[in-house]
């Protein structure tokens, strides 16, 4: 089974350009380091919570949006190997992130269905 990076960040509104700019960027190399697709989500109906929600826990600001993204690997082993090299990819270290990355939440999931 596959293998998701998957990523829930505050973006602000007037950032969407440059975020989408630099999400085709990333998405490229991902792709060129073995990653079968790569999805970004630019919300539209994220409902604040009152115990938890994606807004709360990314502490978004009136101003913001809330992304959901995530790529999809073909084996935890290619995984590996990609953000291994990802890490010194000149293409991504040349770019900045327009969002504030200390907010961001991300974790690599195994997928265990898919129908």
């Amino acid at each position: 089974m596959a293998f998701i990076d998957g990523f829930v960040i505050p973006v602000a509104n007037a950032k969407r350009d440059a975020y989408l700019a630099n999400a085709r960027i990333a998405a490229d190399a991902f792709k060129r380091y073995g990653a079968l697709s790569v999805v970004e989500n630019w919300g539209d109906d994220v409902p604040d919570g009152k115990l938890t929600s994606f807004p709360m826990a990314v502490k978004k600001e009136a101003n913001e949006t809330v992304v959901f993204s995530w790529i999809v690997w073909p084996s935890k082993e290619v995984r590996a190997a990609a953000w291994q090299a990802l890490e010194n990819d000149p293409v991504l270290k040349a770019e900045s992130m327009p969002f504030d990355g200390k907010r961001m939440i991300f974790g690599c999931f195994e997928t265990v269905l898919d129908v």
